[in-house]
């Protein structure tokens, strides 16, 4: 299965690099398309290659949608171009994907409504402030699945994702076998608790291209 990523300046690293890692070693066929076929540049500085451009990219079978900074994802929420090609990657899609604030990006193109989901912990109200008609999964959840819509959490939980998605699409074994080759055990060497969502820390929107 074809699995696509639509990314743009400033797209948060892990979210695509991660679960591509993921679902490489599963044998999906991966392309990463931006607005412009080349390098983008990802927070914190590093650059990607986006292999295919919105107008030329194939029709993708599973829709991975990433997080980003704040301000590039402000943009993107009102960008038609990028609003108008998550819709059309979407129509026909065996699974609609976002991970972190990439949720409020499927949100913003209408994608999420009457669906249960989770996104990145300090985003959960701009979700619910700017989108009623999406439910949130309660417990900060590392990903959470409702029909074929699967959306993940802060930027590593894409990591989980990724393994989910792999169960889902080709069975425990494969998933379990992704695990062991990436040896993903974790065991962070520190705890910390999830606190209170602050309010939204996204910018206004400048246009009616946000929906709600």
């Amino acid at each position: 299965m074809r699995v696509g990523f639509p990314v743009y300046h400033l797209v948060d690293l892990l979210d695509v690099a991660g679960p591509f890692e993921m679902l490489s070693w599963a044998g999906f066929d991966l392309t990463i398309a931006a607005k412009h076929k080349g390098r983008v540049q990802c927070r914190g500085g590093l650059v990607i290659e986006a292999d295919a451009s919105f107008d030329d990219a194939p029709r993708f079978d599973i829709l991975w949608t990433p997080g980003g900074d704040p301000a590039a994802l402000a943009e993107r929420m009102e960008d038609k171009v990028f609003l108008d090609f998550l819709v059309r990657q979407s129509e026909g899609a065996t699974y609609v994907c976002s991970v972190c604030e990439g949720a409020l990006l499927l949100a913003a193109a209408g994608l999420l409504d009457g669906y249960t989901v989770t996104t990145h912990w300090a985003f959960t109200n701009c979700l619910t402030d700017r989108f009623p008609n999406v439910k949130i999964a309660p417990g900060h959840p590392r990903f959470w699945r409702d029909r074929n819509r699967l959306t993940g959490g802060g930027i590593s939980s894409g990591l989980d994702e990724a393994l989910e998605l792999i169960r889902l699409v080709q069975g425990d074994d494969a998933a379990q076998e992704v695990q062991l080759s990436t040896q993903y055990y974790p065991c962070p060497p520190v705890t910390s608790k999830i606190p209170a969502a602050p309010a939204c820390p996204l910018p206004p929107p400048r246009s009616a291209a946000t929906r709600s």
